[in-house]
């Protein structure tokens, strides 16, 4: 049985793509069977991989609409094991046209039904907002991955984020948990990030993943070569970093 876990937070810029990306990418060569949902209208988890937005005929705007199999969205990515469904532009107009819908809220896990066994772990990357497309993506997943930037408003929005999580566990997805909070781009030069470090340790404890996802300048350069960062450099900082947080997730989960 698949778990999906959506890689979630309103905030921009706390590395939520790159987090998806590379810990899809570092479950598949982990041995893990992945997919990876690009639920971002910027659709930068699919040019991330080297699939060019405007040649991909089908994505997650048709799984919303439910006018596709879900099997015809799949596309094979260069990364070991890892499947991905792509975004576009349109994507945007979903949170729309998903308003007058009945069951709006469950679009995505009617579509995610007949494939969840076939994988591992799906992954889904959502957009900075707490729109429509990101509740469908809270009320597919089973538990939600939340990045949290080691700067100064780093606290900034998450009651909110916090809070429709509460939301949907109460009136959509009794079962949704949070897999953990992960720090991202920590400098360890700079005090502020440690303070933030433990700030966050010292309200949520146990939910903060050991792992710590340092600033990295060839975690920065991958995307702009299709590539996650395993595939683009194996001994860099960042894959090794990445390749820890799938450890500790299937740690987490056996």
């Amino acid at each position: 049985m698949g778990k999906i876990i959506a890689v979630a937070n309103q905030k921009g810029g706390v590395g939520k793509t790159t987090t998806a990306v590379n810990l899809a990418a570092a479950l598949g060569v982990l041995e893990k069977k992945i997919l990876l949902i690009d639920a971002d209208p910027q659709a930068n988890a699919t040019s991330g991989l080297g699939i060019d937005v405007n040649k991909a005929t089908y994505g997650t705007y048709q799984l919303l609409e439910h006018s596709i199999e879900v099997s015809d969205a799949i596309i094979k990515t260069n990364s070991p094991n890892l499947d991905l469904i792509p975004s576009h532009i349109d994507l945007v107009a979903s949170e729309i046209e998903l308003v007058n819908q009945e069951a709006r809220e469950y679009m995505l896990k009617k579509a995610l039904e007949e494939i969840k066994n076939n994988y591992d772990y799906i992954l889904i990357d959502c957009a900075p907002s707490l729109g429509l497309i990101t509740l469908n993506a809270l009320v597919a997943a089973d538990a939600v991955i939340i990045p949290i930037q080691c700067e100064y408003f780093a606290l900034e929005g998450l009651g909110k984020l916090l809070n429709t999580i509460k939301s949907v566990q109460k009136l959509h997805n009794r079962d949704l948990d949070i897999e953990g909070l992960l720090l991202t781009m920590y400098d360890t030069r700079l005090r502020l990030s440690n303070q933030v470090v433990e700030e966050v340790k010292k309200h949520f404890g146990k939910m903060v993943f050991k792992t710590i996802i340092q600033r990295n300048i060839r975690l920065s350069e991958a995307p702009s070569f299709g590539e996650d960062i395993i595939t683009y450099d194996a001994s860099s900082r960042g894959a090794k970093s990445y390749l820890s947080l799938g450890s500790e997730i299937l740690k987490r989960n056996k």
